[in-house]
């Protein structure tokens, strides 16, 4: 039965049964193998947290490694180094002597290289009459070339570990960016929903994100977050579903009241009470249009306005309608939400509500919703614009009679 060498430490440096264990795994290293002593040490860099290693330990080991001539770790060539502390010092960027010393016992701590120690404690080496070393007494790096296999697939497992890590990271990264739109645009626009409670859901899984995070830090709160953000779709997507049913009945109602029509017109004689029923029925289908304000009137109940037209001034309904598209982007109130109420309230009307809304900026939540709101009242014909503007009147101190 071969027994393995077995070194122990000089001095008052205690043998330990894991010191003992460490080089019994080491010493029976397949003979002929040979490992490139620069991808072990990458290796070992690589898989440093797993080794619980740190990067001046590793340091001192590519310093030892320097002192090693070959390319290639291989036990026919020896695996001994035996530098000074004062070279090894040098080599690892000035190093102090206390802390090379405790970097060193790291090392062996990890198991990447095993003492080796003289009589004395010195780093030697005996030489035969050919010049070759029959006998070095230093540090053994055989740990390095019997563990070459493992140290490869430690640091191929921290390398799948970190890729997961960033795949999460960007998937929650992406996700947040999602749901944190998607829940503006939805309250800018007025859309129907609890969206404070679904806000307050997301603030929540947000602050639960840690300063320096970890894959079991950001698994949970990801699928938490993914599992919001479908959530805020299938409620967004139902209200879009009932609005596209609600276009196509409004649809299907004016064909069918366009094809009665024509089908009355074409058969059914003409007579003078028919005809003077119509006008009647015709004033109730169609909406009244808003009244009309003089530019001068809204400029005194919306000074604020005038900062943003053509060269800081508003002198025509066009430099009105000009200042209400940048205030308009100002205040977040999205081109559709604005160009429905130019279609409903007509281009001069709808500036002159931007103008009422920056106003009163301080009081309004959400211009958009506001906004859409106003527009909803104007199609059903239960909006003017004259109490909006008497009340700004009224609020700058400004005493003012309506028009007959």
């Amino acid at each position: 039965m071969h027994t393995p060498a077995v070194t122990t430490p000089v001095g008052r440096r205690p043998m330990t049964l894991a010191s003992l264990k460490r080089q019994l795994d080491t010493a029976d290293i397949k003979k002929g193998k040979t490992a490139e002593k620069w991808k072990v040490f990458r290796d070992a860099c690589e898989a440093r947290a797993l080794l619980g290693v740190q990067d001046r330990a590793l340091a001192v080991l590519d310093a030892l490694l320097t002192f090693y001539p070959h390319s290639e770790l291989s036990e026919e060539r020896g695996l001994v180094v035996f530098p000074s502390n004062a070279q090894l010092s040098v080599r690892a960027h000035g190093i102090a002597g206390t802390t090379l010393r405790r970097h060193l016992a790291v090392l062996v701590e990890a198991g990447l290289i095993v003492r080796k120690d003289s009589p004395n404690g010195k780093r030697y080496a005996h030489k035969d009459s050919s010049g070759d070393i029959e006998q070095a007494f230093g540090f053994s790096l055989a740990p390095m070339l019997a563990r070459a296999e493992e140290l490869a697939q430690m640091a191929q497992q921290v390398a799948a570990e970190r890729r997961r890590f960033l795949m999460t990271k960007e998937a929650l990264s992406i996700c947040r960016r999602d749901v944190r739109k998607l829940i503006s645009a939805a309250m800018e626009e007025g859309a129907p929903g609890n969206w404070g409670a679904i806000e307050e859901r997301f603030c929540a899984l947000i602050a639960r994100i840690p300063r320096t995070p970890t894959i079991a830090d950001l698994e949970p709160i990801r699928e938490e977050m993914e599992m919001l953000r479908e959530d805020v779709v299938n409620i967004l997507e139902m209200q879009v579903d009932s609005e596209k049913l609600h276009i196509n009945e409004v649809h299907s109602e004016r064909h069918i009241q366009n094809s009665n029509t024509d089908y009355s017109n074409e058969l059914e004689p003409r007579s003078e009470t028919r005809s003077a029923a119509k006008p009647s029925q015709t004033s109730r289908a169609v909406r009244e249009p808003i009244k009309a304000f003089p530019l001068g009137t809204v400029l005194k109940a919306c000074p604020d306005i005038a900062d943003y037209g053509p060269g800081g001034a508003v002198e025509s309904w066009r430099d009105l309608m000009q200042a209400a598209v940048v205030v308009r982007s100002m205040l977040g109130v999205s081109p559709s939400a604005y160009q429905d109420a130019c279609e409903v309230m007509g281009a001069e009307n709808a500036a002159v509500v931007i103008a009422c809304i920056l106003e009163r900026a301080g009081h309004v939540n959400s211009p958009g919703g506001y906004l859409r709101n106003l527009t909803a009242k104007a199609r059903q014909g239960e909006f003017s614009l004259g109490p909006m503007l008497m009340a700004l009147l009224r609020a700058n101190g400004l005493e003012t009679r309506r028009a007959s």
